[in-house]
């Protein structure tokens, strides 16, 4: 048996005023008005029934994404009361599923991104899913060709190929500057590191048993009291305060004795800024992006205009801008200072508090 877990935990300010602290980015349907979760699940169709589909999230989001995906059991929803990184994220569903089935499989996957076509990415699951069962002992990672040298992600070491697709990890190395980068690419050698996962429940049991054993051991516990009978929300609000923060790359991948790699294939590109809407989306004849029920763009070049209801956006004479409507904020920059979104809401804090975050 094999099950797929999606972890949807981050919040993604950099899509504010539409993604909150309260309401997760990959809740926000922004691509073909449909979510980011909502292609995440719909890619896992045809792989997995949805009984086999588990979301680890944040408490706080837990019933909104209940509400958005009625045909995933709610049982299979859970809500971490606090974060402590993938590592533990990760860990928590293993034992969860070992509560059920020690023998199973289980695939780990984001839920912020875009990956298309859906066809090469079933094609990557399946290879995963087999080079699994025929390497029970292995942790096995998905890796995108990098066609560029980006600095801001984690890079896989790729070895020998074991079959075709599937390559022994050499090392994972940590986001490099850019000369660095720019190697990495040229060599042919280097992957992007995708945050994605397959293996046994055997094999990262026991890894996290060798690396982390006192996050294994409580999530162990937990599960079993969970299964018993116990309340699954009160035993995490007992346990998770314990926990070291770590990554699951940190914690386990980079120490584990035997990584493999799947090749994906596919276009993967993460949503986490509004000028990343350029990659993903549909441009009118002017090169915008509009994501709006009511709008009139006029005298308009390449901007990005998003509104969720049916408030009016009328823009007239403006360039590479960024319009958003949110009910009781409206965000308008240039993209090109996009990049300090953060930066502005700091400043909306401080003048404010948290009526807007």
């Amino acid at each position: 048996m094999a099950y797929a877990v999606i972890l949807a935990g981050g919040a993604g300010t950099r899509l504010w005023p539409l993604s909150r602290v309260r309401r997760p980015k990959q809740l926000i349907p922004l691509i073909g008005h449909k979510s980011l979760l909502d292609l995440a699940v719909g890619r896992l169709g045809g792989l997995f029934a949805n009984e086999d589909i588990w979301v680890i999230t944040n408490a706080e989001y837990a019933d909104q994404i209940a509400a958005a995906l009625p045909q995933l059991p709610r049982g299979n929803i859970v809500g971490e009361p606090e974060g402590r990184d993938t590592a533990n994220a990760i860990a928590l569903a293993a034992e969860l599923l070992a509560q059920r089935d020690e023998t199973a499989t289980m695939a780990v996957f984001t839920a912020d991104h875009v990956i298309r076509p859906t066809e090469s990415f079933a094609e990557a699951v399946h290879a995963a899913l087999n080079a699994a069962e025929r390497n029970p002992d292995a942790l096995l990672t998905f890796g995108i060709r990098p066609n560029w040298p980006h600095t801001g992600l984690g890079y896989i070491h790729c070895g020998p190929a074991l079959a075709e697709g599937v390559h022994q990890v050499r090392a994972f190395q940590e986001k490099p500057e850019h000369q660095t980068a720019r190697r990495y690419v040229e060599s042919g050698e280097y992957f992007w590191n995708s945050g994605m996962f397959v293996w046994t429940l055997a094999a990262i049991r026991r890894t996290l048993e060798q690396f982390l054993p006192e996050s294994k051991r409580a999530m162990e516990k937990l599960a079993r009291s969970a299964a018993a009978g116990g309340d699954l929300a009160a035993l995490l609000a007992e346990t998770y305060p314990s926990l070291q923060r770590i990554s699951i790359d940190f914690a386990v991948m980079e120490k584990a004795p035997k990584v493999l790699m799947v090749e994906l294939n596919c276009q993967w590109l993460d949503v986490g800024s509004w000028p990343a809407m350029e990659e993903v989306s549909e441009l009118d004849g002017s090169g915008n992006i509009v994501v709006a029920n009511n709008s009139v763009l006029l005298d308009c070049l390449r901007n990005i205009v998003v509104s969720e209801d049916d408030h009016l956006l009328a823009v007239l004479g403006m360039d590479d801008c960024i319009v958003v409507h949110s009910p009781d904020a409206t965000l308008v920059c240039s993209k090109t200072a996009a990049q300090r979104l953060k930066e502005l809401i700091t400043r909306i804090k401080e003048n404010f508090g948290d009526k807007y975050s």
